[in-house]
């Protein structure tokens, strides 16, 4: 091999080297990116969630899997009737339940309403609420509360069976970690929620 020979070859190596060099640098850069992305989607716009218990029986089944919003609560507060997922307030912290242990369930009531459940029959205001999505009627009752500003009364939709704002009181909406709005499993029951 010539010396012209030999220093094209060294030269062809370095190229392949700085290449596979580059092409490395640019995947790192396109798995960083896409983690920047993964994390300020999750944490400010929305998140995917697991259904763990019967709680909100018959809307919601055990190992649903849903997509949670997060956005449109920067801009309203919750309405009665959404279904949210929420951090446990303190009251449940007390029991033992961990802060990053969310909670899902239906709003009821909002700060300036009253609520009350009687004979199987959630009133807001003193209006009757009719509910055709309640596994069964409440076998409880709740005396009549007025919710203060900045907090809610949140209920399973499976109200007999259901850790809510009947048994722990009230929940302050800072806790709301978002709306839920989709199920996306099992692929039987995939859509709005």
């Amino acid at each position: 091999m010539t010396l012209d020979e030999q220093k094209m070859k060294i030269s062809e190596t370095k190229l392949a080297k700085n290449d596979i060099k580059k092409s490395i640098w640019e995947n790192l850069q396109i798995v960083i990116i896409a983690l920047i992305l993964a994390f300020i989607i999750r944490t400010f716009i929305a998140e995917p969630r697991y259904i763990p218990s019967e709680s909100m029986l018959p809307t919601l089944e055990i190992r649903d899997r849903l997509v949670v919003e997060k956005v449109s609560y920067y801009f309203r507060s919750p309405h009665r009737g959404d279904i949210i997922v929420f951090e446990p307030p303190i009251q449940l912290q007390l029991q033992g339940y961990k802060r990053e242990q969310a909670f899902i369930k239906r709003v009821m009531a909002t700060g300036g309403e009253t609520i009350k459940v009687m004979d199987g029959q959630v009133y807001i205001n003193n209006q009757p609420l009719t509910e055709n999505y309640i596994l069964e009627s409440p076998h409880y009752n709740l005396q009549p509360i007025e919710v203060p500003p900045g907090y809610l009364i949140v209920m399973g939709d499976n109200r007999n069976n259901s850790n809510d704002s009947h048994v722990w009181g009230f929940l302050p909406e800072k806790n709301v970690i978002g709306k839920a709005v989709f199920r996306f499993f099992p692929f039987p029951r995939i859509g709005s929620i």
